[in-house]
């Protein structure tokens, strides 16, 4: 597997933090090299150069299409996090999701 680079935003960068650190830990019990970074909405196009993956809080979801917009040209998948992976904070499902976004579920 290659490492993968995500970013969790959310409305603030709060929740999705809880959420980032939740698959960190599901990444490092599977021995699975990734990282995960949560920030603000409004910080996406300062950090689209660097990641492979976007992640969008599902209480987002509607702004699917700017988000996409904005990483048109770079090389990465964009999703939103599926809403009882989120409500529960489960890492374990998230990551899935993200793996499935690559191929590698």
């Amino acid at each position: 597997m290659k490492k993968h680079n995500v970013l969790l935003v959310c409305g603030s960068g709060a929740s999705s933090g809880f959420m980032a650190a939740n698959i960190r830990k599901a990444a490092a019990a599977r021995g699975l090299s990734i990282t995960v970074n949560a920030r603000s909405e409004s910080s996406v196009e300062d950090y689209v150069d660097e990641i492979d993956c976007l992640m969008i809080g599902p209480h987002l979801a509607s702004t699917l299409p700017e988000m996409e917009e904005i990483c048109e040209g770079y090389d990465v998948k964009v999703g939103v996090i599926e809403q009882a992976a989120y409500a529960r904070l489960n890492g374990d499902a998230a990551l899935d999701q993200i793996l499935g976004m690559f191929g590698e579920a």
